[in-house]
């Protein structure tokens, strides 16, 4: 990783703030449509915000990459119609933008920076958790009915038995506006496996303008407990790996870091 005191740090990053110049002009367009949102210029904003997160990321710019985390989430709630863009949102986003730009004159000391309170304010906007949208990738019965079970008392199940179904299951939620939130994939299918179709939902978030740190949460399943089988559905952007039988307070847990469910009562 890259010292953020490096000489070549201070070059960080590239093109972004050529980027970033634009943004305030752009976020001020959206909230002037409302609910007619632009959506081509808001995956322009989306990408520019992206670009500042992958660039931090690779300086280990930590306070950057948490903000232009934070800041992208609320702007795919607007891409996702989850949320309008009113004054008092796009008000927020300006702050966080321009407190981007500002710690990106002086990268070297941003990770000393002070960005609780925007942070804070990014939060705040958090809409109320929407009904869940889940698909369930199994071509097993009994892990299928076991699965299928659990993940229905949390919302909306929906079940494809191999990896072309799902592909089509979930490219065509995406365009009737009802996106699937978490993907629970099995590896060894027939017809498609799990990692092609998971390469192939990526594929088409991104054309769509979605980053995998922005997508579908997708979590890998299958019997075969090797750490090779790990590495290679990491690299194919996943975002868990369970093998089975699979643990369901496990997975529970997992859904609630994701903020995809809430911790049982007795529990909090």
């Amino acid at each position: 990783m890259i010292n953020p005191d490096n000489a070549v740090a201070e070059e960080y990053p590239g093109g972004c703030p050529e980027q970033m110049a634009t943004i305030d002009a752009d976020l001020l367009a959206i909230e002037k449509g409302g609910v007619e949102i632009d959506g081509e210029l808001l995956n322009r904003v989306c990408r520019t915000i992206q670009s500042v997160e992958e660039a931090a990321g690779s300086f280990d710019l930590a306070k950057v990459r948490e903000l232009a985390h934070q800041t992208g989430e609320v702007l795919e709630w607007i891409r996702s119609r989850a949320m309008v863009p009113t004054p008092d949102r796009i008000s927020v986003l300006l702050s966080a933008t321009d407190r981007l730009a500002e710690l990106m004159q002086n990268p070297g000391a941003s990770n000393e920076a002070d960005v609780a309170k925007i942070l804070a304010a990014l939060s705040g906007l958090r809409p109320a958790r929407r009904h869940l949208r889940m698909l369930l990738v199994e071509d097993d019965f009994a892990s299928r009915l076991l699965l299928q079970t659990f993940l229905s008392r949390y919302g909306e199940c929906h079940v494809a038995v191999n990896g072309r179904e799902a592909v089509e299951a979930f490219s065509s939620a995406y365009e009737r506006g009802q996106r699937y939130d978490l993907i629970c994939m099995d590896i060894m299918m027939p017809e498609m496996d799990g990692r092609e179709a998971v390469r192939q939902i990526r594929a088409f978030e991104e054309t769509r303008g979605v980053s995998s740190n922005h997508g579908a949460k997708i979590i890998m399943t299958t019997a075969l407990n090797d750490i090779r089988e790990v590495g290679r559905c990491f690299n194919e952007l996943c975002d868990a790996y369970f093998t089975k039988p699979v643990d369901l307070s496990k997975l529970l847990n997992q859904m609630i870091s994701w903020n995809l469910a809430e911790e049982p009562a007795a529990a909090r």
